[in-house]
């Protein structure tokens, strides 16, 4: 399902040949419409019609308003269900347009060319699709696979700095979810384009490893969203207040909460919540979250997908490289975990 485009984009042609569909929509905000979509159309052979749709770039457009902007331009072309979406972005794009594929006229194809670290290693990866809703994050969504993902790791040289530390979050995570070694390739590596794309390879096929065992998200799957389930509530509160932060900065600070959890339930010792609080409080600011209080995260805490009954489910380590996941913990753990946060930037 995973290819990496040659420099002549080969392989995506090749595909395009091979499916032969009846138009190409091609998905972009105005970022990679500026950046990225010049390099696909500069190697895109086919005579097949195709038509490029432009959304604003930011999480704050991932609604149910765009996605019916979408839908009804999608009716103005003329679209059928033979048509193929192409998706070329990062984590909102291909949230976004693969959530729009897979219900217009119940479902087109489409394929995903992501174009941010985050993108790449993380949101183009595993059929997941979706939208926000009333500032809960991916809470209106589908199961639904691409047809492919062509990586092209060039794409890494266009994103601005916050952008490439925002995606080394998520394989930050991969590490400690499913594997030492990754881990301790990336805790003290130099944020570059040319130093983190060696290791992009590593990061999609653990990403990927874990979604064909599970699909639905049913089990082992739960594991990568080690960090999520604080991050998003803080991610959601900054949307909120109209202040959006990177997903990565969210889920950073996120992993460094539910590592002290995996600490607060004798999971882990000090010495290794230690290593990773140090790993990524040396890479990412301090999210300000002085202003929210811990019935404010907790309230959407509850909300997450993953709880049961009212009851909030963490995926939480018992070790670097392994993951538990539906484990229980207490409010007051949380509200600890939290103000271990607010601590850890203090020393």
């Amino acid at each position: 399902m995973i290819s990496f485009l040659d420099d002549n984009f080969s392989q995506l042609n090749e595909y395009i040949g091979t499916t032969n569909p009846s138009l190409l929509l091609l998905l972009v905000d105005e970022n990679t419409h500026e950046y990225c979509l010049p390099a696909v159309l500069a190697n895109l052979e086919t005579t097949i019609p195709f038509e490029i749709i432009e959304i604003e770039a930011g999480e704050e457009g991932k609604n149910i308003g765009t996605a019916a902007q979408l839908w009804e331009i999608l009716s103005e072309f003329g679209t059928d269900r033979n048509a193929l979406m192409i998706n070329i972005g990062g984590g909102v794009i291909t949230d976004m347009g693969g959530f729009v594929a897979s219900t217009y006229k119940r479902g087109i194809k489409f394929i995903n060319i992501p174009t941010t670290l985050l993108s790449m290693v993380d949101a183009s990866i595993g059929g997941k699709t979706g939208i926000d809703h009333q500032y809960y994050k991916n809470i209106i969504g589908t199961f639904a696979l691409p047809e492919k993902i062509f990586a092209y790791p060039k794409f890494l040289q266009t994103l601005p700095f916050t952008e490439l530390r925002s995606g080394f979050a998520e394989m930050l995570k991969h590490g400690l979810i499913a594997s030492d070694q990754h881990w301790n390739n990336l805790k003290q590596l130099e944020l570059t384009p040319e130093s983190i794309e060696p290791f992009v390879v590593d990061s999609m096929n653990i990403k990927q490893y874990v979604v064909e065992q599970d699909f639905k998200e049913q089990n082992i799957r739960k594991t990568l969203n080690f960090g999520h389930t604080i991050g998003h509530a803080i991610e959601s509160l900054f949307l909120q207040q109209e202040a959006p932060i990177p997903h990565g900065e969210a889920v950073a600070a996120g992993m460094i909460m539910e590592a002290h959890l995996s600490y607060s339930n004798r999971l882990i010792d000090e010495a290794t919540l230690a290593e990773i609080t140090n790993a990524i409080t040396a890479i990412y600011p301090y999210l300000s979250i002085d202003n929210f209080s811990h019935e404010d995260i907790y309230n959407l805490m509850l909300n997450d997908k993953k709880n049961s009954n009212g009851i909030i489910k963490f995926s939480i380590i018992d070790k670097i490289g392994h993951c538990l996941y539906d484990y229980e913990v207490t409010k007051s753990q949380t509200e600890t975990a939290i103000q271990y946060y607010r601590e850890a930037y203090k020393a």
